[in-house]
């Protein structure tokens, strides 16, 4: 692995966007990977100058890159590290070996380490979610306890471009809308994904030329989880019809749903300053405001009130909601187990059963 602690950079920020000028002596020492990382960190504004970063290091070949990469970059973003690691115990020993293998990756590189240990068949079961959702929810809870407890600014994950695929050819075979064609953002909120622009095959090869040891998860190389089938038997074969089509096609098609997303929030910021009672207000909104809409303004509106509220929201669930505001008053919809909306004078409620 490559370090640069002993290179001066001169730097400078403009606003909070960084300038690095490297010296001849710095180009040599950084690997190209190393460089392209650092150039997303910055143009996309993903890190800032003191930053206290968490890195969820599962010891895998993504997350082992995402640490490589950060130590080498490090001393010109003057970030502060830490990892964190999560323990879900379904792999018996593997699980435990990989856990001490972070823990002393983390030794050796001088860093804090965050282990917690998660008992994910019985949540799962208690939950009445799968394995994977259940892991995932668990996951993001122990990052945002450590960031709350521990000052950390942003919490990094080794997502790149070949999971961002999967991600949305995941989506798209389970029902998704146009924006849950956006796959993975490279930031949401406190969340940073700055290996989202990078190929598995570079990201295979850094690791290998850098000699950077890792864990291998057997579980990835079965077929019986959705996206380990999408990985090794979908995609490969999409692949071996249209070679080097697919990741470039669906990453246009996420940066495209991306633009659309920002557009539409934009959008729909102003469209509900201009008119207040499209804003959801003591758990009601106004019909009258919501007939003047177009179907799909219509959607979008109940999707954000349903949001706030922490209601369930579907494609099936908006549809029935826009064919209630064909109706009259008087008739309901039920949302989930929990929640109703019944049209009440000219107003719809929403109502939540215990």
């Amino acid at each position: 692995m490559t370090h640069v602690n002993a290179v001066i950079a001169q730097y400078f920020f403009t606003g909070s966007l960084l300038t690095i000028n490297l010296t001849k002596q710095t180009n040599n020492l950084m690997t190209p990977l190393e460089k392209q990382f650092l150039e997303q960190l910055t143009k996309r504004r993903l890190v800032q100058r003191g930053d206290k970063v968490l890195l969820a290091v599962s010891g895998g070949p993504d997350s082992m890159a995402l640490l490589s990469l950060f130590c080498a970059v490090q001393p010109f973003l003057q970030c502060s590290l830490a990892l964190a690691h999560c323990n879900f115990q379904l792999r018996d020993s593997e699980s435990d070996s990989d856990e001490a293998f972070v823990q002393e990756q983390a030794t050796a590189r001088n860093l804090p380490c965050f282990v917690e240990r998660f008992e994910t068949r019985n949540v799962a079961a208690t939950w009445k979610k799968s394995l994977e959702e259940s892991a995932r929810l668990l996951r993001y809870a122990f990052f945002e306890r450590l960031m709350q407890e521990h000052g950390f600014h942003k919490v990094a994950t080794g997502h790149h471009v070949n999971d961002n695929a999967e991600t949305i050819l995941f989506n798209l075979v389970r029902g998704t809308s146009l924006l849950g064609l956006r796959g993975i953002r490279a930031q949401h909120g406190t969340i940073i994904r700055p290996m989202l622009l990078l190929h598995k095959h570079a990201i295979t090869t850094y690791l290998h030329e850098q000699q950077i040891p890792y864990r291998v998860d057997s579980s990835n190389e079965g077929t019986e989880y959705d996206r380990n089938f999408i990985r090794h038997r979908l995609i490969p074969l999409i692949e071996e019809r249209f070679p080097r089509k697919l990741l470039p096609s669906l990453q246009r098609l996420s940066e495209q749903a991306g633009e659309l997303e920002e557009f539409l929030e934009l959008y729909f910021e102003q469209l509900t300053q201009r008119e207040p009672l499209l804003q959801l207000h003591n758990n009601q909104l106004n019909v009258k405001a919501l007939r003047k809409l177009n179907s799909f303004e219509q959607k979008e509106i109940i999707k954000r009130a349903l949001w706030e509220l922490g209601a369930p929201v579907d494609g099936q669930t908006l549809q029935r909601m826009v064919e209630l505001l064909q109706t009259q008053s008087g008739r309901m919809v039920q949302l989930g187990r929990k929640w109703q909306v019944e049209w009440k004078g000219n107003s719809l409620y929403f109502s939540h059963q215990p």
